[in-house]
């Protein structure tokens, strides 16, 4: 089982990467990858490495991906923050609380948002146009004024911030320094490849029990979304009335049929009919190689020792998202089930292979010595959050556009 000084070791420079490859199997004859835009899954030729009589040879197969570099990014994030709100590890969290008192109750609905669930994480709009409890603006006071001059090689205000930034990348594009912001580069890629796909397909039909059919004239209103009055109905540019057919308000029956309608378009496409694989593969590695160009100042002076100890921290959080994500389970969306042992973990570098064993209790544990020892250097890591507060304006602009959106979906 791993331990603190063994990832100390890699960390300083005796390997390039941690690296697990797991093998899932698909739980259903048949899953659906992610869409994108026109409808279109993310397929792919790909070469692998088949043992055959001969030995190993390069064949070309056709893939599908399952789940993508950001979402697997995202998924290890709110593994962390479910695990943070458990209290099973402990690390830098801002957030912006919605749900204040005297709030909108549009706004109470909202909640807490974290830095592991903003998009842009600690750079997103959302925190620069939040407040400190004082009233200051996020990015003119206190840690939020640090990070107008964070680098690659200047990043304790992140790690004091939110370090996960510093582990699935980032680019300051919002704040002050616009498009010059910092960026830093993703230090832990993880995707799920589906391999020997075959593309599938699927009907789309519908029997309605009240057998209505489209040979009455019903037109758009205001409020209950169709009306049989004329007088009532919302009218077009001409002033017309606007007419509908049953069929347009989902009655009626829908013949089976390959093929949709695609709404933004107009066009009529092929329905998502999933795919067969053979198998799935998860790829993750963490880049030793990419935490060593980070570097960690503490008050202008740089020391070789904390920057191990901060980068160790980060190796360490790493570690644990993996394998968080591991208990939550491979269930990527509907009909997309996969299942699998976890592959063994494994240092590399110069041609070298070390596996390891670790599981999320284990990788919790190694975190929190990683911090403790990061804290004993003076490196920055409070376990209390940051808690923002949305701007008068965010507020507004949340609530405004929500409010207006329900209206519009009330009239359609």
């Amino acid at each position: 089982m791993l331990d603190i000084n063994a990832l100390k070791k890699a960390v300083a420079g005796e390997y390039a990467a941690i690296r697990r490859i797991t093998r899932l199997e698909p739980q259903g004859d048949k899953i659906f990858p992610p869409t994108y835009e026109g409808g279109e899954y993310a397929e792919e030729p790909r070469q692998v490495v088949v043992e055959g009589q001969d030995g190993p040879k390069v064949s070309t197969v056709e893939t599908v991906l399952l789940d993508s570099v950001q979402s697997q990014a995202n998924r290890m994030e709110l593994a962390l923050l479910r695990a943070y709100d458990r209290g099973t590890i402990q690390m830098p969290m801002l957030q912006v609380d919605f749900a204040g008192s005297d709030r909108d109750p549009i706004l109470a609905e909202i909640g807490r948002i974290t830095a592991l669930e903003a998009p842009h994480r600690v750079c997103d709009a959302i925190f620069r146009d939040s407040v400190y409890p004082s009233g200051e603006p996020f990015r003119n006071a206190g840690p939020g004024a640090a990070m107008n001059t964070a680098k690659a090689s200047a990043a304790t205000s992140i790690f004091e911030l939110c370090p996960t930034a510093l582990l699935f990348g980032f680019w300051d594009s919002t704040g002050p320094r616009g498009g010059m912001g910092a960026k830093v580069q993703r230090a832990i890629v993880s995707e799920i490849v589906g391999y020997e796909k075959v593309n599938g397909k699927r009907t789309s039909s519908r029997i309605d029990p009240l057998q209505i059919e489209n040979n009455v004239d019903i037109y758009s209103g205001p409020n209950s979304g169709w009306t049989f009055e004329q007088g009532e109905a919302q009218k077009d540019s001409n002033g017309k009335p606007i007419k509908l057919k049953p069929s347009e308000i989902n009655h009626g029956n829908i013949v089976p049929s390959f093929r949709h309608e695609d709404k933004t378009t107009r066009k009529t496409v092929l329905n998502h009919g999933g795919v067969t694989i053979a198998y799935a593969v998860q790829h993750t590695v963490l880049s030793l190689a990419a935490l060593r160009r980070l570097r960690f100042p503490l008050k202008n002076q740089y020391s070789a020792a904390v920057d191990d100890a901060a980068r160790t921290v980060l190796a360490a959080l790493g570690l644990a998202a993996i394998c968080l994500l591991d208990e939550d389970g491979y269930d990527l969306r509907s009909r997309c089930l996969l299942d699998g042992k976890p592959g063994a973990m494994e240092f590399v570098g110069r041609g070298e292979k070390e596996p390891f064993e670790l599981n999320a209790s284990r990788a919790s544990e190694i975190l929190a010595q990683a911090a403790g020892a990061a804290k004993d250097l003076g490196l920055p890591w409070p376990e209390q959050p940051v808690i923002l507060r949305p701007s008068p304006d965010l507020s507004k602009l949340v609530v405004e556009s929500r409010k207006r959106s329900m209206s519009a979906g009330a009239g359609a």
